[in-house]
């Protein structure tokens, strides 16, 4: 028989752990993790036409794709990259959208990042790559924030397994388990934010902003920033519950024993 205070919070953290994967799932596939604010400036049309091209159908460069981004009102995820570009018109000029209101002539153009490209190395010297020394600290940043999360993902979807044995089972035992699963996937996703955040950081310093360009966080990281205090909480009530509920079952056995 479970006590309702251990019943409820095992509900109330579920609900937390279920919002905290939804939240993370929606970050991890969208692209708006930092975006870029470009001027309101006139561009040759041509220009911007290659600029999409190259960002599109060229070689893998994070030089090229980074500039594409700072000039197009960019915006980086951790599996997608985009820029913002006029569709096809007769007007000759190229105009940056009203931030208030999108204009309905410019369009999103996004390419993922591949398997194999998460694991290419970043290099300290974009300019000329072949003689560049490789940065090792970008690159396991880089992978520390795409893998961080799934392993986040990964955790929080083995406890729910174990919740749905312990509940088959009819044991209140796994809980424990459960909550540190939640706990150390919590860690993972702090770290995923934390590590997005300091490569961005190293790519401004050796590729800087152009003058009149602005750099943002965006609302795919915050909805990761947010899934951590949620998964925390989850963690702290199942582990709350299952120490109770522990420390309960030993008092009633011991007084039957008396």
């Amino acid at each position: 028989m479970v006590d309702n205070r251990y019943a409820t919070a095992l509900v109330i953290g579920s609900v937390l752990s279920l919002l905290a994967t939804v939240y993370l799932s929606v970050a991890v596939g969208t692209q708006h993790w930092y975006q870029y604010n470009s001027p309101s400036v006139k561009r040759d049309r041509g220009n911007v036409t290659e600029l999409k091209e190259d960002f599109i159908n060229g070689d893998f460069d994070e030089k090229t794709y980074s500039k594409t981004m700072f000039r197009l009102n960019g915006t980086l995820g951790l599996w997608w990259r985009c820029i913002l570009v006029p569709v096809p018109s007769q007007s000759p000029w190229y105009q940056e959208p009203d931030p208030k209101t999108l204009n309905p002539t410019m369009e999103t153009k996004c390419v993922s990042f591949t398997l194999p490209q998460q694991f290419i190395p970043k290099y300290k010297n974009h300019e000329n790559i072949d003689n560049a020394e490789e940065d090792l600290l970008r690159t396991y940043l880089w992978r520390c924030q795409f893998l961080l999360p799934l392993v986040s993902l990964a955790l929080v979807f083995l406890s729910g397994l174990i919740g749905v044995c312990a509940c088959l089972c009819r044991s209140f035992t796994p809980t424990l388990g459960v909550g540190v699963l939640h706990l150390f996937a919590g860690l993972c996703t702090l770290g995923c934010v934390c590590c997005f955040l300091a490569g961005v950081d190293l790519l401004h310093r050796y590729s800087s902003l152009p003058e009149g360009v602005e750099g943002s966080l965006g609302w795919s990281l915050y909805l990761a920033l947010i899934s951590f205090p949620l998964q925390m909480m989850a963690a702290a009530l199942f582990l709350w519950a299952a120490r109770s509920h522990r420390k309960n079952y030993t008092r009633m056995t011991a007084y039957r024993v008396a």
